[in-house]
């Protein structure tokens, strides 16, 4: 969440925001609360502090001896003890519904961040390797998969509903050899520490790293009271490790990589790629997050992209990197990189990896700090797909697949797999 200080002193770059960004949100439920709550503070400091006077005062004719007129008094001050008291109550629910309207402001932008009104307004900054030129007809990924017998869609929308599938055979291995290799480059090459955190976790979770209360639809959950949600991406857990505690500086960076299954409603999303694995209420993925300081994350985050590229590098997958616009980047980041890896059955880059950069907003509500310098502060946190293991498996299919219907596999990533080609004939 953003800075109170900030709402407090400077709403009018907040609306500016806010108007970069595109949103609809408007900032007069804000500004009256905020006002109603300022004006009730102050008129509850002054009575705390006559309270706290007249109390002294009583004090001091209990010591001197003077009951029957400390006793007066107190009988006087019950009425405005009362009043104060229920001013205080009020107080304290104006705070409650500030703090949930705060909840749903998104980040401010990083300054670097490119204005515009949609994904066409991307910028461009990276592009690696060369699409493959095809000598046939090239397939799409469900095509090549169902024609191997590696995927079966139909079983899958029976026992579940669509928008899942059932991998098997090599297809099945091709998916856990991808998520060792991701696990073994994040944690051998670049540094990360690997967790297997809960994919069930609380609303408290869930609302630190920024999901709830504004996006509780594109998440599934339990019937328990009160409930429990699957996690849409490890950057939950991860970033939560630390929440409500205080760090110190030797414990940063602190870099997190865990691999798990991510489970997303995709409310917003209905008729998009329906078709395929692109889409898919269930998918797995390695996750990166980082915790750092307020002076490091700029580098870490270019660093954490890096890290991600390292993966399609490896992979020999074609791929672009772009910086999402004003209007395209995600509530709680304040600079994203997105990686695009090249679909040949779509002529065209699609999303791989998401890497944010989100400052101290998750801090924030979080309640994550660092103890440095004899003065407590908020930490940084970043979070990447480290990369999306489905849309990896879609894209090798693709960007692999031979004449006669096989696919060859990555060199890099063969003594994971155990073989080096998925063919026809093979069940």
């Amino acid at each position: 969440m953003l800075d109170t200080k900030l709402i407090r002193e400077n709403i009018e770059v907040v609306e500016e925001n806010l108007r970069k960004r595109g949103s609809k949100i408007s900032l007069d439920s804000l500004k009256q609360l905020e006002n109603d709550r300022l004006k009730l503070m102050k008129e509850v400091e002054v009575e705390r502090a006559k309270k706290n006077e007249v109390s002294k005062h009583i004090g001091d004719l209990m010591k001197s001896g003077k009951k029957e007129e400390a006793d007066k008094m107190k009988t006087e001050m019950k009425s405005f003890t009362d009043s104060l008291t229920e001013k205080e109550k009020e107080l304290s629910i104006l705070e409650e519904k500030t703090y949930n309207e705060m909840l749903y402001l998104p980040n401010m932008i990083d300054e670097s961040v490119p204005i515009g009104k949609g994904e066409e307004d991307n910028q461009e900054i990276i592009r690696w390797g060369e699409p493959k030129k095809y000598d046939f007809e090239v397939k799409d990924h469900v095509d090549i998969a169902t024609n191997l017998k590696i995927l079966d869609v139909e079983r899958a929308v029976r026992m579940s509903s669509a928008r899942f599938s059932i991998l098997q055979g090599k297809g099945a291995r091709l998916e856990r050899a991808l998520i060792s290799f991701m696990l073994d480059i994040h944690t051998k090459k670049h540094g990360y520490t690997e967790y297997n955190p809960p994919i069930l976790v609380n609303a408290k979770a869930v609302m630190g790293t920024g999901s709830l209360p504004k996006f509780e639809e594109d998440l599934f959950k339990t019937t328990n009271d009160p409930p429990y949600y699957l996690i849409p991406t490890a950057e939950v857990p991860l970033t939560n490790i630390y929440r409500e505690e205080t760090m110190t500086e030797n414990m940063l960076p602190f870099y997190a990589t865990a691999y798990t299954p991510c489970f997303r409603s995709e409310a917003g999303s209905y008729g998009r790629d329906m078709k395929g694995l692109i889409r898919q209420h269930q998918f797995n993925k390695v996750e990166l997050v980082k915790i750092c300081t307020a002076e490091t994350s700029a580098l870490e985050h270019d660093k954490m992209l890096k890290d991600a590229e390292t993966i399609l590098q490896t992979l020999g997958l074609p791929y672009r990197v772009v910086v999402l616009c004003s209007a395209d980047i995600g509530n709680g980041a304040a600079k994203t990189y997105d990686i695009e890896v090249w679909l040949p059955s779509q002529d065209k880059y699609r999303e791989i990896s998401s890497v944010s950069n989100c400052r101290d907003y998750q801090a924030r509500r979080m309640g994550t700090r660092v103890k440095r310098g004899g003065k407590s502060e908020f930490v940084h946190t970043l979070n990447g797909s480290g990369i999306a293991v489905g849309r990896t498996w879609i894209a090798i299919l693709e960007n692999y697949q031979e004449k006669d219907g096989s696919v060859t596999i990555p060199e890099a990533l063969r003594e994971y797999t155990g073989f080096d080609r998925i063919e026809a004939n093979e069940v």
